[in-house]
């Protein structure tokens, strides 16, 4: 079955609505659906449940979503980078599910193939498995959520912590070539989160820096059985790439 290819991103977004659960591909600012987050922030919907390794930066990736109050839960990894989601967060108005970035990376790949949950000696000890994580702040900067504890059991001799996967209604992703079976392409290390999150959608929107007929098969990394929707860039569009930290030598 041929994927149905969008020919803008507003409309390939505008059936998400109030109170979805989103994964969103990317690390750091590398790899991010820019254009795809920018016309869900047109698009209005609000009380969106967010999956992303981070969350964005203040005024790029998904911080202009966050800016706007339109997220009201994120399961993360690290959200260091950006002063909104701390005012947000220690102010009370997010929830956050802090999960060690491993574990995240296979929570969504477990979503994508069917695995309900698994067990990883990862958090083993801390409070991700022993509960007590804060998930959620009042405005006085008491906790009023917490994380549960979770099912431990020993395999020989080593003690796991019990992690259920993720699935999401969409999944916005980032792909360097998409062709018109939906079959996928990613650029070096802008593939990070990207595949997991398209497997973990029941629906998963593809921005794609080119699209083409079809892909030679041993240069396709996530096949299109994943993929529901490709939206082609404009060579702009695919151009505008922000560098999160830029680092160089003397």
């Amino acid at each position: 079955m041929s994927v149905v290819t969008v020919r803008t991103a507003e409309e390939s977004v505008a059936d998400i609505a109030d109170g979805a659960s989103l994964a969103v591909g990317g690390f750091g600012l590398c790899g991010v659906p820019g254009v795809l987050l920018e016309a869900l922030l047109a698009h209005g919907a609000s009380g969106l449940s967010v999956v992303s390794n981070n969350c964005g930066v203040d005024g790029a990736g998904l911080g202009p979503l966050l800016a706007a109050g339109r997220i009201s839960r994120a399961i993360s990894s690290y959200v260091g980078e950006n002063k909104e989601f701390e005012r947000q967060y220690l102010g009370g108005e997010i929830e956050l599910e802090l999960t060690p970035q491993g574990t995240l990376a296979e929570r969504l790949r477990a979503g994508g193939t069917g695995i309900p949950a698994f067990y990883t000696p990862a958090g083993v000890g801390t409070q991700v498995a022993d509960g007590g994580l804060p998930w959620r702040y009042d405005a006085a900067g008491d906790v009023q959520v917490a994380s549960p504890a979770k099912e431990t059991r020993v395999f020989d001799g080593r003690s796991y912590v019990l992690e259920e996967a993720i699935t999401c209604d969409y999944a916005l992703v980032h792909a360097a070539v998409a062709d018109r079976h939906g079959n996928l392409r990613f650029a070096a290390t802008a593939r990070n989160f990207n595949p997991l999150c398209a497997m973990a959608g029941r629906v998963t929107v593809v921005e794609a820096e080119h699209v083409v007929d079809a892909l030679d098969p041993a240069d396709v990394h996530l096949p299109g059985v994943f993929v529901d929707r490709v939206v082609p860039l404009s060579p702009a569009q695919a151009a505008d790439k922000r560098i999160e930290k830029r680092t160089v030598r003397r």
